[in-house]
């Protein structure tokens, strides 16, 4: 019998991911808060808050929330439309982590700018790795 590992995004698959989200957009560091445990005892259920810094206006406001991982098997966790009936540019959640890595945040403004921010998280028992 042979086995197979899981499949896993790498950091360059989850750069690839962000680079189809944004193009050739530059990614400004800021505005945009990522909260997450950094330390995850079980990677099955890891609490996340994506939020960030807009007066939701209809002339000035976050069109979407995006996440991304760099090991699980996709590396586009998930993404959060959002306008100005929002009222606040805020999305909490829980996700599945497969190993000890950094997740990354990235904010998409009405005016097509694009802030990011990163966290790193230690998982202690990993998810996403269950056998075909």
């Amino acid at each position: 019998m042979i086995m197979v590992e899981p499949a896993r995004a790498t950091p360059a698959a989850m750069q690839e991911a962000i680079r189809k989200v944004v193009g050739s957009a530059r990614i400004n560091p800021g505005r945009v808060k990522l909260d997450l445990p950094p330390l995850s005892e079980n990677g099955n259920t890891v609490p996340l808050t994506v939020s960030a810094e807009s007066p939701m206006t209809a002339a000035d406001h976050v069109k979407a929330l995006h996440v991304f991982n760099e090991k699980n098997p996709q590396p586009d966790v998930a993404s959060f439309r959002l306008g100005p009936r929002a009222g606040r540019a805020s999305v909490s959640t829980r996700i599945r982590l497969a190993d000890t890595q950094t997740v990354v945040a990235i904010c998409e403004m009405s005016d097509g700018s694009f802030w990011s921010t990163s966290a790193n998280v230690v998982v202690t028992l990993a998810a996403c790795l269950e056998e075909a």
